[in-house]
């Protein structure tokens, strides 16, 4: 297959235009890429429209460096804490700039992606019936089902421009490994116009071949795979370290106000080149102690015939 590894850099330059939809965060609190979304905001992206399900920290760090126009998701805030600043500036105030919200519930997002996924334009589903969602997305329409009659939602397909997702490991070829929660990375990577894979690391093919049921991602999805360790830092990505608390309480306490937030984006983004200056900034004692500590292999599994 064809080689389509790359630096995160050239990935999202190449994949993640202006004005696209990009889905993040498919896997709910875990495996967030929070690497690809501080690349997007070093590339000054503008005008994107951000879909996730219940979206952590990044959506509010990409709203707060003037990224994104339009969100598509359930939440947006800091699942620890509380409160995600930069998002309510952006709503109540228009700080940085004016924000348009689609609201989802987690399960409504997900009948989307999985209809853009099984390529059909909406799914019905009986959900969202009892409460206003409706009435503010004008992707949800009520229909008189066929064969019975009954009142049914309709939720409208959707299908991001590019899909940005973290794995564990891939090959170079995007064939890419991941176990733990799955989230709605399986339909957003088939409903997805483009993939982009940022992995842990990169392994041989045969690695990947060893165990074909873990391929999440199949590497004909996939427009590029980049090799990026710790590239979902704060968050945890299974199997190789652990969730940084401390991270989600500091960025709550200094992005308060507007300069605190520019201060910290300059200390954590914009101020460093790459993810290694980032992780330089973090610190190989902080790096360390996030680590895996007691390790819980799966059975093995046999694949002859």
């Amino acid at each position: 297959m064809k080689d389509k590894l790359t630096t995160l850099r050239d990935a999202v330059e190449r994949f993640v235009p202006d004005g696209a939809s990009v889905a993040l965060g498919l896997q709910l609190e875990s495996m967030i890429p929070f690497a690809a979304g501080h690349e997007i905001i070093r590339q000054a992206r503008r005008d994107l429209t951000l879909v996730g399900p219940i979206s952590d920290i990044l959506f509010d760090q990409m709203i707060g460096a003037g990224c994104v126009k339009r969100v598509v998701a359930a939440w947006v805030g800091n699942v620890m804490m509380g409160s995600a600043y930069n998002f309510r500036r952006a709503v109540e105030a228009g700080v940085p700039r004016a924000l348009e919200v689609v609201d989802h519930s987690n399960f409504t997002l997900a009948l989307a992606l999985h209809a853009a996924a099984l390529g059909v334009p909406f799914l019905p589903t009986y959900t969202a019936g009892g409460a206003s969602l409706a009435a503010r997305n004008p992707d949800i329409a009520e229909f008189q089902a066929p064969f019975t009659g009954e009142t049914l939602r309709a939720v409208r397909a959707i299908a991001p421009d590019v899909a940005i997702v973290q794995a564990q490991r891939a090959d170079a070829a995007g064939n890419a490994h991941v176990w733990g929660n799955l989230g709605v990375l399986p339909d957003a990577v088939h409903a997805a116009r483009r993939v982009i894979v940022v992995a842990e690391e990169i392994v041989p093919s045969r690695v990947i071949a060893s165990d074909p049921n873990r391929t999440v991602i199949p590497g004909f999805l996939v427009c590029a795979v980049a090799p990026v360790p710790c590239g979902a830092h704060p968050s945890p990505v299974q199997g190789y370290y652990n969730r940084d608390h401390d991270h989600y309480r500091d960025y709550h306490q200094a992005t308060r106000t507007r300069p605190e937030f520019e201060a910290w984006l300059n200390d954590w983004v914009t101020g460093v080149s790459d993810r290694q200056g980032y992780l330089e900034r973090l610190g190989p004692a902080r790096v360390a102690a996030l680590a895996v500590r007691r390790r819980a292999w799966s059975a093995r599994a046999d694949f002859g015939n």
